[in-house]
C-alpha cells in the first residue's frame, strides 16, 4: 500500500503516529526542511488537453481558467486548480516558525508531507503547559498545514497534546475552535495570521481552566454511556432499535479505556471524571481508530473525520459543566 506520508522528521519522542526520522534539537529551519521532505517547490501550468480527430493526432487545445501545480522535484501532478489558487511553498510553512523558534521560545517538533506533497505541516510546541491533578501533564502546541489540492486552507491551528498518551485535542473557547484559516482564493499572510493568534494563544489559561472544571466533575455510569453515545453513535438519533455496529463497536471500546484500560486512565485528574471521558475519545481517535494505516489515522485525526469527533467529544464535555 502507498503510503500516505512521503516524508516527515521529528525531535524528540516518537510521535504517536509511529512515522518519520528523528532529529537532533534546535535544528535550523533548513535542516528541517531537508530531512521533512520538503526541499522542493510547488510550479505551475497551464491546463492543455488534446482534441481527437479522425486520421490524426488531432490539435492541442489550453484551458486558461485553470492551471496544474506539480513538484519542482519529482515532476510529479499534485492537483488542477482554478488561476485564482494561491500557493503556499513547502519552505512557507516553515519559514512561519522561524521568528516563533528564534524569539519567541518555540520548538519544531514534528513537520512533513503528506499525499505526496497534497498536504504539507509543521507542529511546534508553543512552551505552554498545565498540570492537572495527579501530575497528568497537558502541553500547548501550534499546528500550521496547507493543501494545494483544495482540501484544506491554510490553518493555523492552537492544539494540546496530553503528555501521557500523546491524544491530541484542539484549544476550542465557548464552544468554537480557535484555528485560523486562509482560504486559498487570498494569499497567506503570515503576519497577520501570528496576529490574530496572538489574541488566541492568550487563551490558552482559559482554556485549561475549563479542562479543571472538566477533571473536577465526577460522572455517573449511565452520564458516562449518554455521553459516548452523543459523541460516537448519530445513528442511534436516527434509529435507535437498530443502531450501527461499527459505532456500538467504538462505544464499547471507548468506555473500557474510559473505565480504566486507556493510557492515563487511572490518573486522578481523569479517573471517573469528564476529563477522562474527553481522554478516552481523544485516545480512541489517534491511536484504536481503525484505519488503512498510522498515516491515514493521522491525516483525519487532524484534519478528517476524526478531528470532527474528537471537537464533538470536547463541546459536549464542556455541555457537563454548563
Amino acid at each position: 500500500m502507498a503510503h500516505l506520508i512521503e516524508q516527515m522528521a521529528y525531535v524528540g519522542a516518537t510521535p504517536w503516529h509511529g512515522l518519520g526520522s528523528q532529529l537532533s534539537p534546535k535544528q535550523p529551519l533548513e535542516v528541517w526542511q531537508q530531512e521533512a521532505g520538503m526541499s522542493w517547490q510547488i510550479q505551475e501550468s497551464p491546463v492543455h488537453f488534446m482534441a481527437d480527430a479522425a486520421g490524426h493526432l488531432g490539435t492541442i487545445h489550453t484551458f486558461p481558467e485553470q492551471k496544474v501545480l506539480y513538484r519542482s522535484d519529482t515532476k510529479a501532478a499534485l492537483s488542477v486548480v482554478s488561476q485564482r489558487y494561491q500557493v503556499v511553498q513547502p519552505r512557507d510553512v516553515l519559514e512561519f516558525y522561524r521568528d516563533l523558534t528564534e524569539r519567541s521560545g518555540y520548538e519544531l517538533e514534528t513537520a512533513g508531507v503528506l499525499k505526496g506533497g497534497r498536504k504539507l505541516w509543521a507542529l511546534a510546541r508553543t512552551g505552554q503547559s498545565a498540570v492537572l491533578k495527579g501530575n497528568d501533564v497537558v502541553n500547548g502546541y501550534l499546528l500550521l498545514a496547507t493543501s494545494c489540492d483544495g482540501t484544506l486552507a491554510t490553518t493555523a491551528t492552537p492544539t494540546t497534546i496530553r503528555v501521557v498518551c500523546n491524544n491530541t485535542l484542539t484549544i476550542a473557547v465557548n464552544g468554537a475552535s480557535q484555528a485560523i484559516k486562509v482560504p486559498h482564493s487570498t494569499r497567506f499572510d503570515p503576519r497577520a495570521v501570528k496576529q490574530q493568534l496572538g489574541i488566541t494563544v492568550s487563551q490558552w489559561d482559559d482554556f485549561m481552566y475549563r479542562m479543571r472544571t472538566l477533571a473536577a466533575r465526577p460522572v455517573k455510569t449511565h452520564e458516562a454511556k449518554d455521553y459516548l453515545r452523543s459523541v460516537l453513535c448519530e445513528a442511534l438519533a436516527a434509529n435507535p432499535e437498530r443502531p450501527g455496529i461499527s459505532n456500538e463497536r467504538a462505544l464499547t471500546k471507548v468506555l473500557s479505556m474510559y473505565e480504566g484500560h486507556g493510557r492515563g486512565a487511572e490518573l486522578e485528574a481523569a479517573k471517573g471524571t469528564a476529563w477522562g471521558l474527553l481522554n478516552a475519545v481523544t485516545e480512541y481517535v489517534d491511536h484504536e481508530r481503525r484505519a488503512r494505516s498510522n498515516e491515514y489515522r493521522m491525516d483525519t485525526a487532524w484534519f478528517g473525520k476524526g478531528a470532527a469527533i474528537k471537537q464533538r467529544a470536547l463541546n459536549t464535555a464542556l455541555q457537563l459543566v454548563a
